[in-house]
């Protein structure tokens, strides 16, 4: 099967779409499919790619680490039509989004959907940030998958939100997988001795993007009170972004910077040596649509304590392969990551952590997209080999009109006054929250 990809967000990126469309791209390649990625052109991108074309983009976007694509009609026609591609795969709702649903009408493919990302948290990297902005988002990404013959949630708590939007066509649950095996075998006591841990500390960690949109303030009061208890107690914290000096200020002000380890970003065996060097995996982020960070832990064998959320509730049992937080309670999260310093309530939870882990291993969930992109093809339309010039061009305009058509709807959701319950019409998390009963 010949995959064409559209991604806002590629390698050098570090951070959890990027990283999911890699290791996606990787395995169909390992099992004989040929795959295409489309992404936007970055500082650092590797020097030859065979199989990504690149689009413009501008660089650093309102200062943030991420590119913004700048597709010029027509500027990957060539490279389409020599792929000849089977069914086309779009991994955003917007920017290169938009041009996956052009190629996908143009040439008569299928136009499969991954739903990454609940984009309302995101609009402060975006001028003009507000509840009318959060809105326009919801509506972006809602109102795409009427673009599409198939689409698909990375979790069942993201699938039953998008149902109750009204998302169509049928959303199929496909997690980004993990490959278990690799996380499973590192080695800590490496980054120990370059940091300065001592060999019995009880090491808390965390992975990810440094990003406020990530709850991570309230993480790291968590993490200093929990060393300002346990006195063999260190914060090891891989990543890096905007929200490293809020968390370097609570640990200053609780007195423990000494036993707060920042390493920046790592990769590859870096990073699975990084998990190695941990107890236990603290996660607080109500971002996330299924915390990849969760199973990567989960692999080398780390309980975790998590706030409740989507994405995380499919992944953290409480009391059975961690700690499952129901709200932001600092204490309550405290005292979850003090009852773990205990090597005995660890090895509990340990087996049960690296058993949930083989659920999202990736060979399973990269045969679960298979089986999507073979219903869709062979319910949807066919590709166009041999058309005409004249019916290629109307096939451009069709795409060009719907794509008008879903802008009018997402511009008219934006500009809707919230209705007298509080909702917009696109139910949010947060309206989930105040309409449920108490």
């Amino acid at each position: 099967m010949n995959i064409l990809m559209f991604t806002n967000t590629y390698r050098p990126i570090v951070g959890g779409v990027s990283e999911s469309v890699q290791r996606h791209k990787s395995r169909l390649q390992e099992q004989g499919h040929r795959v295409m990625v489309v992404a936007p052109k970055m500082d650092g991108q590797p020097p030859h790619e065979s199989d990504v074309a690149r689009v413009a983009a501008v660089q650093h976007f309102n200062g943030s680490d991420f590119s913004l694509p700048v597709p010029i009609p027509g500027q990957l026609s060539d490279a389409i039509e020599a792929f000849e591609p089977d069914v086309v795969h779009s991994h955003h709702p917007f920017l290169l989004g938009d041009t996956a649903a052009r190629a996908a009408n143009t040439y008569g493919l299928p136009l499969i959907f991954t739903h990454h990302t609940l984009y309302e948290h995101y609009t402060h990297y975006v001028p003009g940030d507000s509840p009318r902005m959060q809105r326009f988002a919801v509506a972006l990404s809602t109102e795409y998958t009427r673009l599409c013959d198939a689409v698909i949630a990375p979790s069942e708590s993201i699938r039953d939100l998008l149902v109750r939007r009204g998302v169509r066509p049928e959303v199929t649950v496909v997690p980004s997988g993990v490959d278990t095996g690799k996380f499973a075998l590192g080695d800590g006591k490496r980054l120990h001795r370059a940091l300065g841990i001592p060999d019995d500390a009880y090491v808390i960690g965390h992975v990810g993007r440094l990003a406020h949109e990530k709850n991570l303030p309230f993480l790291a009061r968590v993490a200093a009170e929990t060393l300002r208890r346990e006195p063999l107690a260190h914060f090891l914290v891989v990543g890096d972004g905007d929200a490293r000096p809020a968390m370097e200020r609570a640990a200053e002000q609780a007195g423990v910077a000494e036993r707060f380890h920042f390493t920046g970003r790592l990769q590859g065996q870096a990073l699975i040596d990084a998990y190695h060097a941990m107890h236990v995996f603290a996660f607080a982020s109500h971002s996330e649509t299924q915390g990849m960070v969760l199973v990567e832990a989960m692999a080398a064998g780390l309980p975790v304590v998590a706030i409740e959320a989507p994405g995380v509730r499919e992944v953290v049992s409480d009391g059975v392969n961690g700690r499952l937080l129901a709200n932001d309670d600092e204490p309550g999260m405290v005292d979850a990551l003090t009852e773990l310093a205990d090597l005995e309530r660890q090895l509990t939870l340990q087996q049960a952590a690296w058993r949930t882990a083989q659920e999202f291993e990736e060979s399973l969930c990269t045969s679960r997209c298979l089986e999507v992109y073979r219903r869709a093809i062979a319910d949807g339309p066919s590709r166009q080999d041999d058309v005409s010039g004249w019916e290629r061009v109307r096939a451009r305009l069709e795409a060009e009109w719907s794509l008008l058509r879903h802008r009018g709807r997402v511009l008219r959701s934006m500009l809707q006054e919230p209705q007298q319950d509080g909702t917009t019409g696109y139910p949010t998390l947060d309206d989930e929250t105040r309409l449920s009963p108490k």
